[in-house]
């Protein structure tokens, strides 16, 4: 015999349901309020205070907004395109992410709280010193590179030389075979540095407590 649902717990079946929608909606404002704060601060560092933004939200919520501003500045560590390091721009991030540490709930005393902020802004000057080993090591493959492939350039300037009767000079990117050579050596520096950089960030999440979302 089928066992007929009351009218009673049909209600507070929905109730539940109503209740986790709720939590969700909660969640997912103070992530989106944590990303818009977190992308003000990088247009304007000055124009955002963390903590007065973070008193406006709901207590259960706050270790989400705080890890939703994180993710946003730890998206802009990357390592540079060039050998050149913004050094202004990371040392700002650097004390966005101190600052953000400080209000995580992670931690239960005055003591806990100041003693990962040093931690944090300790680990995060390495990461400013291993880009610009990073920018340095570029440099160096690079050349190492250039110097690798100058015999084979010089021989085909040579034979184009003598087939078209007039000193020739390639530009080694225009060349296939040196463009393929340097990529695969590129992408392998970049590799091994994007993998330890990835390992950094994330010491950093655990440090300060939050939860990737």
């Amino acid at each position: 015999m089928a066992v007929i649902k009351s009218a009673l717990e049909l209600a507070l079946e929905r109730t539940k349901n109503l209740q986790i929608d709720e939590a969700v909606q909660k969640a997912n404002e103070a992530k989106l309020e944590g990303r818009r704060a977190a992308g003000r601060f990088l247009e304007a560092p000055d124009s955002v205070d963390f903590k007065a933004i973070f008193d406006t939200i709901d207590t259960a919520q706050r270790q989400t907004f705080l890890g939703a501003a994180f993710e946003v500045f730890t998206a802009q560590i990357q390592l540079p395109s060039t050998s050149t390091v913004e050094t202004s721009k990371f040392e700002s991030l650097g004390k966005a992410i101190v600052a953000l540490c400080g209000l995580s709930s992670k931690f239960t005393s005055e003591r806990e709280t100041k003693l990962a902020q040093q931690q944090a802004r300790s680990l995060f000057q390495q990461i400013i010193q291993f880009l610009g080993q990073y920018g340095e090591e570029m440099k160096r493959v690079e050349q190492a590179i250039r110097n690798q492939w100058a015999p084979k350039l010089r021989e085909k300037e040579r034979q184009m030389a003598a087939q078209l009767g007039q000193s020739v000079r390639i530009d080694p990117m225009s060349d296939p075979e040196f463009a393929e050579f340097y990529r695969k050596n590129i992408d392998a520096m970049r590799k091994n540095y994007s993998g330890a950089l990835e390992e950094a960030k994330s010491q950093l999440l655990q440090l300060c407590g939050f939860e990737e979302h």
